[in-house]
């Protein structure tokens, strides 16, 4: 079963250009739950689901145009691709890599 439990760096292809923002997720009491960054502002997600290697989200924006987002992606692994959309806007494509845990720093002899 897939985790999607993480960071992850989003890259969204949309009609105004690349955006890229960071997406911290988490399990709170056995649910998943988690913030998007990115574009000068922090937002939470909503209705966060993962079913299989489908995972779905909501979120609103107010930066660059306030619109409310609706994410489908697909988890791999470590990467994830789908799509986000803005009401009756086109569709975006969505990329994404889960951040690797940080190596431990080397110690001095």
């Amino acid at each position: 079963m897939q985790s999607a439990e993480g960071t992850w760096d989003l890259t969204m292809s949309t009609p105004i250009g690349r955006v890229e923002a960071v997406l911290d997720i988490g399990r709170r009491d056995g649910v998943l739950t988690g913030s998007a960054h990115g574009t000068g502002e922090e937002v939470p997600l909503t209705e966060v689901v993962l079913d299989g290697d489908r995972l779905t989200w909501k979120q609103a924006i107010t930066k660059p145009l306030r619109l409310n987002l609706a994410f489908d992606v697909t988890l791999d692994g470590d990467t994830l691709t789908g799509t986000s959309r803005a009401g009756r806007l086109p569709s975006s494509k969505v990329t994404g890599r889960r951040r690797g845990i940080p190596s431990e720093p080397a110690t001095g002899t």
